[in-house]
């Protein structure tokens, strides 16, 4: 199987370092990611919300996990985070480091 087809790095934001942590320890926790990178420093974001341009700055989660695991880990990054609209945007990876690929899926559980 080509790494594209099995691993994804998703992107989410959050209105707070204190969110993004908890999401973060949450996810890892259950075995749905195997590794979130958090950006310390706020990124500013623009977005249209409610027919209104908006901004705010936000705290750009990179979350590791597996094609399998990606419907569980979308539901619950709805379910536990702030925002009415969680920003979830998966990208598939098309190639890394095997060692890496590989401890990322030992350490992503199995689909439930």
């Amino acid at each position: 199987m080509k790494a594209g087809e099995k691993f994804r790095v998703v992107l989410v934001t959050c209105g707070s370092l204190k969110e993004a942590r908890r999401i973060a320890r949450h996810v890892v926790s259950k075995r749905l990611a195997a590794c979130v990178n958090i950006q310390l420093s706020p990124i500013e974001s623009f977005y249209t919300w409610k027919g209104r341009t908006e901004s705010a700055r936000e705290h750009l989660l990179l979350i590791k996990t597996t094609a399998a695991r990606l419907a569980q880990l979308e539901r619950e990054v709805h379910r536990i985070h702030s925002y009415e609209v969680p920003e979830f945007i998966a990208v598939p990876v098309i190639s890394g480091s095997r060692k890496y690929l590989s401890w990322l899926g030992e350490s992503v559980g199995k689909p439930t």
